[in-house]
């Protein structure tokens, strides 16, 4: 046999064995800026975080297209879960081993509907996202074969986060917005409700089996909200009724999902409630305020994007918000602890200990 032939065999094998012992467990991240770890670094679009000082507190202290001062929450559940972050689908440098860590999908700006976050031209709409998971799984069946591959899809972990551009960059983006013409808020949520029931049935279909919803954190308490929407200093009440309108809804749909999949495949991860504990009580959780970002200008650090002209606060622990919507390093760190650890307040219906605990004995 020729040597080359021998050693890409050789090579296929023990990338099988390597999924066969469960050594690795993959992570398959979809989403908004929330979760996006760079996939609109590739892409000519507004919604970007690809300049300081974005990314000052990351390992490397130079911007990744996080949207954060640091870590973001799939980063820490990689870390939380032994594995190396996943890298965004559309990084060259995805391929190979690295396909089998898994891939982030997320892109900035994008929401449940098709239409949210077309200010920003070029993004990676969901239903692009899961086309594009499609393709993954189609390169790593080349790399390990279909059966190897399938498992390595059903037996990952998966995040999803998308919600919150469907109120701040669509209902709620202009006064009179096509959206808000055409649904009263009750039923705008309604509809994202049953739009999002589809994108989840998807991704069952294209093999998750062990998947983290998050809900939309306390939307209208955000420093962009309360800078242009808030009433004397404090949260905006219309996006904090489209926040209390939607979660709850959305926790019922899983509930309905799981029942009738007869499996708790999808996993409802209250970040609302989880981000209102440190929000509503920021002194309690070691932070000196949650309504001004540490990076921005205007009031409260809330307006435009933060950019290398902007004020920069030298402590970023102490502020819950990084920029004006996106939380600090420090801030998705309680979130995840809660992700991992929280009763059923937060999560439904187990924390993400208790699955990986099942899981393991599986």
């Amino acid at each position: 046999m020729d040597s080359l032939v021998l050693l890409l065999l050789l090579s296929v094998l023990a990338l099988a064995s390597l999924v066969q012992q469960g050594e690795a467990r993959a992570f398959f991240v979809f989403g908004d800026s929330l979760v996006d770890s760079g996939n609109n670094n590739f892409l000519a679009t507004s919604a970007r975080a690809d300049a300081p000082p974005y990314g000052i507190d990351y390992p490397t202290h130079r911007p990744t297209g996080r949207f954060s001062n640091g870590l973001n929450i799939p980063d820490i559940i990689s870390e939380t879960i032994g594995e190396e972050p996943t890298m965004p689908y559309l990084n060259p440098e995805l391929t190979g081993e690295r396909l089998l860590v898994g891939a982030n999908f997320a892109s900035a700006g994008i929401g449940i509907l098709n239409d949210t976050g077309i200010q920003f031209l070029n993004i990676i709409r969901i239903t692009q996202q899961l086309q594009y998971f499609e393709q993954y799984q189609a390169r790593v069946s080349e790399l390990i074969g279909p059966d190897q591959a399938e498992q390595l899809v059903n037996q990952a972990l998966v995040l999803i986060t998308l919600g919150g551009n469907d109120f701040v960059n669509n209902y709620y983006l202009v006064p009179f917005s096509a959206r808000s013409r055409q649904y009263s808020l009750p039923d705008y949520v309604r509809y994202l409700i049953s739009e999002y029931r589809k994108i989840l049935m998807r991704l069952y279909d294209l093999g998750g089996r062990r998947v983290l919803v998050t809900g939309t954190g306390p939307l209208g308490c955000v420093p962009s909200e309360i800078a242009q929407r808030g009433r004397n200093g404090g949260c905006a009440p219309e996006l904090e009724e489209a926040a209390e309108l939607f979660n709850p809804q959305l926790e019922d749909m899983i509930a309905g999902l799981n029942s009738e999949l007869g499996a708790d495949v999808f996993i409802a991860a209250n970040t609302r409630l989880m981000q209102s504990d440190f929000v509503t009580d920021p002194q309690a959780y070691g932070f000196e305020t949650s309504k001004v970002a540490c990076c921005g200008q205007g009031p409260n650090n809330g307006l435009g994007l933060c950019t290398p002209l902007s004020n920069l606060c030298p402590n970023r622990d102490v502020y819950a918000f990084w920029d004006a919507f996106h939380p600090t390093e420090r801030a998705n760190r309680l979130v995840v602890q809660q992700i991992l650890r929280g009763n059923t307040d937060y999560m439904k219906p187990m924390n993400l200990s208790t699955i990986l605990a099942i899981d393991s004995r599986t």
